[in-house]
């Protein structure tokens, strides 16, 4: 128990280190660049009212989703024994969804806490970010039905292929830390 709230002091410690030094560089950048204040300013401003208007919803279904969705059902579906089918599984719950991707990493987070596997979850993130059911079918008006399938076949390949090495390695350096 103490361990952890060490770490979680560490981890807030660095959270606000890391907001100080982007904070350091923009205010070097705009006295560097000072024509850019303005627009900076706006899409600052235009990001933190997105925000307030979607981050309280968000937070009422993450709540919801954290007690109604169990560790045993997560361990089942998307843990290190699911297999095949979680692969599918992640990448319909991160390609269904509309909305920023900054929504998904809350989720991405409960879902790791009730037993998830990283790579499946690096799946969510990417089909949420890359796969979007409205976007191909733009896509598909667009560019034609073979650029869209083939880009989609690819996307889910390099995705998957992506996932795997990213768990590898986070695993590796985590028995490295033992």
């Amino acid at each position: 128990m103490r361990n952890l709230k060490e770490k979680q002091k560490r981890e807030m410690i660095r959270d606000w280190v890391l907001l100080g030094i982007i904070l350091i560089i923009a205010i070097i950048l705009l006295s560097i660049f000072p024509d850019r204040k303005e627009p900076v300013i706006n899409t600052l401003w235009d990001y933190f009212v997105e925000m307030m208007l979607i981050l309280p919803a968000v937070m009422v279904i993450l709540g919801l989703f954290a007690v109604w969705v169990s560790k045993e059902i997560v361990i089942k579906h998307l843990g290190k024994a699911s297999g095949i089918k979680a692969i599918f599984l992640a990448i319909i719950l991160g390609a269904l969804p509309t909305g920023p991707l900054y929504i998904a990493f809350p989720m991405a987070s409960i879902l790791l806490k009730k037993g998830a596997r990283i790579s499946n979850i690096v799946i969510f993130l990417s089909s949420w970010a890359c796969i979007k059911m409205p976007q191909e079918m733009v896509e598909l008006q667009f560019l034609g039905l073979r650029f869209m399938l083939l880009r989609l076949f690819l996307t889910i390949i390099f995705i998957i292929i992506m996932a795997i090495f990213i768990e590898k390695v986070i695993e590796w350096s985590e028995n490295e830390e033992e």
